[in-house]
């Protein structure tokens, strides 16, 4: 038989190694040996007396009773995690990690001052932030909030709005004093577009008219790059137009090293969420970083 304590352990090892969906990651996140992990499984096997998990040198799949034993585990730790909050409600700064993934505009330009905050704040916590634009689900990979631009999704958590992120069509002066800038969108394609790879794929351009209608206007790609910053590099430098988040382009727009493009018209933008696990009781690291995100992205938005 297991102790209630180690009990608990097992558990908060057993629902890492789901969300992690590996053995070896989820040691790493834990500090432990792989075979250590492997055996406290094998012990909560064991000490349940059923099989929780399907396991394969290539993948690690839940079995029927391994995931009702996850979910009633999640929030049981969660309960546990709130219990000892309420007990030291006496402002002390909160420990342990707290896992972050966001898109690279976001966490790159966004994300700094408030994590400077957060950092005053708690300054025994670890924080852990992964950056790359492609959905992340906060169940699935294993971390404590992932904030993600577009439709929040659907899955075993809960996406709470942030904000919205507008987009600005731009160019440098010294573009526009070489080539003239377009009129109308139609002139759009008349323009080398520089584009984050994978947007606007069609080769069209989504934009807003003055009057509120939505329509589309062709542009010609002539370079498609894999981060924001080089996108932002190259408009800086004259080599075309393109679109860029506000955010990032905003300081250049108020100092006029790039200028806006088609006034009156926009390109739609994003709605920012933060995603996190669905549980009955929020940690309290998760609580205060929403917070933060709460008081302090209008400001930045």
């Amino acid at each position: 038989m297991i102790a209630a304590m180690d009990l608990l352990a097992a558990m908060r090892v057993y629902v890492r190694v789901v969300e992690r969906g590996s053995l070896s990651a989820a040691a790493r996140d834990l500090g432990l040996g792989q075979p250590a992990v492997s055996e406290r499984i094998e012990k909560l096997e064991a000490h349940l007396g059923a099989r929780l998990l399907r396991r394969s040198t290539r993948s690690l799949s839940m079995t029927d009773a391994g995931a009702a034993f996850y979910e009633r585990s999640r929030q049981a730790l969660a309960a546990v995690a709130e219990a000892v909050a309420a007990v030291g409600q006496d402002d002390r700064p909160l420990r342990g990690a707290l896992r972050i993934a966001a898109p690279h505009g976001v966490g790159e330009v966004l994300l700094p001052p408030i994590l400077l905050r957060l950092r005053a704040l708690h300054p025994d916590l670890e924080i852990d932030l992964v950056l790359n634009d492609r959905f992340v689900d906060p169940v699935t990979e294993g971390v404590d909030v992932s904030l993600r631009l577009g439709d929040g999704g659907e899955g075993g958590f809960v996406a709470k709005p942030l904000g919205h992120v507008r987009r600005q069509l731009v160019a440098a002066p010294d573009y526009i004093a070489r080539h003239g800038a377009p009129t109308v969108p139609a002139a759009l394609a008349d323009h080398p577009f520089v584009r984050v790879s994978g947007l606007f794929a069609s080769g069209r351009l989504p934009l807003v008219a003055p009057d509120g209608k939505s329509a589309t206007a062709p542009v010609r790609i002539v370079m498609s790059l894999g981060h924001w910053r080089p996108v932002h590099a190259l408009l800086l430098g004259g080599a075309g137009i393109g679109v860029l988040q506000a955010p990032v382009c905003d300081a250049d727009l108020a100092a006029g090293r790039l200028v806006p493009l088609l006034p009156g018209h926009t390109v739609p933008g994003f709605d920012l969420h933060a995603l996190y696990p669905t549980a009955p009781h929020v940690p309290p690291k998760v609580r205060m970083f929403l917070g933060l995100l709460g008081d302090q992205l209008p400001g930045l938005l």
